[in-house]
């Protein structure tokens, strides 16, 4: 992670992730072969502890995302004196609101500051392998909510739509696609069969917005809903909802989606994310060894 700022901050531009990694390559003054060190799975060590550290730096609020390729220093991390820092550490980031927030969803997985963010030794090696998992996953959550407000509201709609008929509703897909983002009457971007058979429908709003959905955006979706005498409504946002928004959804029967359900739903049902690495965890099968059984 220092190297990569230190990098930024004597570029004083934006960079693309190629020439970010070249130029960490570079700094550290890596052989061939370390270059090209790999992980257990395949993949590129250098690469992946460089996607790593822009995530660390990223949340730290250090740098920031411009698009799918590029990134480029923020000004708190043109602010901060490489020259007194050895390394960067978890503490340092944690100066951060940003970054503590990122920790805060971590607190579950329990890692120790005092070993700059190491699993504790208390732990069994299945719960380290858990723990990391988590971190893993929330990781993925993060960045996929980060590209999918980066794209268009086009293009939200879109994921909707392939999200409800990954998870089983729509009908087909071209009806799903025909339903999303077509009626724009009153509060509802579109509606979808809850079945194949059309029986029953679902209104949904969907708004990749930044700023805390509240309760009158709610209550107008709830009036769009009365409107068409409809029984079920999903709101969909890439932010959060507000807890009077959410009271408020309870006594309609709305169903509320925000950020982080819609990452984890997208994850649960493969739509934008694929499967890098699987683990088989051992144990002894008891009957086999069983006198019994001979």
């Amino acid at each position: 992670m220092k190297p990569l700022l230190e990098i930024l901050q004597n570029r004083k531009a934006a960079i693309s992730n190629q020439e970010a990694m070249h130029a960490v390559i570079t700094y550290l003054g890596l052989t061939e072969e370390e270059r090209n060190l790999k992980m257990e799975n395949g993949k590129n060590l250098i690469l992946y502890r460089f996607r790593w550290a822009k995530t660390y730096l990223k949340k730290a609020g250090l740098i920031m995302t411009l698009d799918d390729s590029s990134f480029q220093l923020t000004q708190d991390g043109d602010e901060i004196d490489l020259t007194k820092i050895d390394k960067i550490t978890n503490k340092i980031l944690s100066q951060y609101p940003t970054y503590r927030e990122f920790r805060a969803r971590h607190k579950k997985l329990n890692f120790s500051h005092e070993n700059d963010g190491e699993l504790q030794d208390d732990k069994t090696p299945e719960e380290m392998i858990e723990l990391a998992s988590q971190q893993l996953h929330q990781s993925i959550k993060d960045e996929l909510l980060d590209i999918i407000k980066m794209k268009s509201p086009k293009f939200f709609e879109q994921l909707v739509v392939d999200l409800l008929v990954a998870m089983g509703y729509g009908g087909s897909h071209q009806d799903a696609a025909q339903a999303i983002g077509k009626t724009n009457d009153g509060g509802i971007d579109g509606v979808i069969s809850e079945d194949r058979l059309g029986l029953d429908k679902i209104y949904i709003q969907a708004k990749r917005w930044e700023n805390t959905v509240g309760r009158p955006d709610i209550q107008q979706f709830k009036g769009a809903l009365a409107d068409q005498v409809a029984k079920k409504g999903v709101f969909i946002t890439t932010s959060t909802f507000s807890k009077e928004a959410i009271e408020s959804a309870k006594k309609s029967g709305i169903v509320l989606i925000d950020g982080d359900k819609l990452t984890s739903l997208m994850i649960e049902f493969g739509l934008g994310v694929q499967i890098e690495r699987s683990f088989h965890l051992y144990k002894i099968d008891q009957d086999r060894f069983d006198d019994d059984a001979f």
